[in-house]
């Protein structure tokens, strides 16, 4: 699909609030506080000190296990959860492609304490399994929760050779964002752009594949995936953790014209990676991107001062001051 340049109707005033008091970014803040007494205070395994990745790295042979877990949001789980099993699958894993991994196997614990809401969830995990070639091996069923408090949350691992962490974007990095907009909108409950459906299985893992590819050439300092933070916070989080900062060119991320570009911003996103990349390897990547039919452009640049500027035609704002804003509150600067 041939990106449209959009046009932002959203004066970039109202669009920083919107980022800033989006529940998307503000739910992260208590983190912080398990951060400190589970990974900095706690006892210290085999895995590498991890700055906001959403998988542990472990060292394993020649390379690394990747080791992650998700939750599923409540709302989507209780009014489409056909949807939501299927999702579970989807966004855990991303996390093992986002650091160059390769998923292996998953576990679930699921709490249904309804027959028929357990029988869609399942199928939705069924479904996410089979389309991405994933086994679900083992898990935990609470079948007496109570049918208006239900959860699923799913554990993933996985392997790689080179890690690409989430926490390494260096300054005069370009910032590139690269997104299926090849799509549809999805899930009625959450905004949500559905990139997957209506492709083969061979489709989507040549598409993931393209993320151990980058770091088995060692083109990118950093990815992460598009989260609920949606693409702005997600791109602000990954320079919290990084201890950088970014400029970043609200009117070059690329969107489809099928939705509205400020909600746009805030979709959660089946196939969305931000990656802080080298100049010097910057075409290669979007090239690599783009024989995949991927949309991948440069937003931005990462910086080494502790904050995120975004910028609309000739309008600047500072959106994260991170001398005294925080999202998560990790950041690799204060532990160098």
């Amino acid at each position: 699909m041939k990106q449209k340049r959009q046009i932002m109707n959203t004066p970039l005033p109202v669009l920083l609030e919107k980022i800033r008091n989006y529940a998307g970014l503000t739910r992260k803040q208590p983190i912080e506080d398990v951060f400190s007494e589970l990974i900095l205070n706690g006892f210290q395994g085999r895995a590498q000190l991890n700055f906001g990745d959403d998988a542990a790295a472990i060292p394993w042979k020649d390379g690394f296990l990747l080791l992650a877990a998700d939750g599923i949001m409540e709302k989507l789980l209780i009014k489409e959860p056909y949807a939501a099993g299927k999702a579970s699958v989807m966004v855990t894993v991303n996390d093992i492609y986002a650091m160059g991994g390769r998923p292996l196997a998953m576990v679930n614990v699921l709490a249904s304490g309804d027959e028929e809401h357990r029988r869609q969830v399942v199928s939705g995990i069924k479904k996410g399994c089979e389309k991405l070639r994933v086994p679900m091996v083992g898990g935990h069923l609470h079948p007496d929760a109570s049918p208006d408090v239900p959860s699923l949350a799913v554990a993933i691992l996985g392997w790689a050779e080179k890690v690409l962490h989430s926490f390494t974007a260096q300054p005069g990095d370009d910032l590139i964002c690269a997104i299926d907009l090849n799509g549809r909108r999805g899930c009625h409950s959450v905004t949500s752009w559905d990139a997957n459906s209506g492709k083969t299985t061979d489709e989507l893992i040549h598409r993931l594949e393209i993320l151990p590819l980058i770091a088995d050439r060692d083109l990118a300092h950093a990815a992460k995936d598009v989260s609920n933070a949606g693409i702005i916070g997600t791109a602000s989080i990954m320079m919290e953790n990084s201890g950088t900062g970014a400029v970043i060119q609200v009117d070059a991320i690329p969107a489809p014209p099928e939705i509205d570009f400020t909600d746009w911003l805030f979709a959660f996103q089946s196939f969305g990676f931000i990656l802080s990349v080298s100049p010097d390897h910057s075409s290669e990547v979007i090239d690599l991107f783009g024989e995949r039919k991927i949309t991948a452009t440069v937003v931005g640049k990462v910086v080494q001062e502790h904050k995120v500027t975004i910028v609309n035609g000739n309008d600047a704002l500072t959106l994260f001051d991170f001398t005294g804003d925080k999202i998560t509150g990790i950041s690799r600067r204060k532990h160098r």
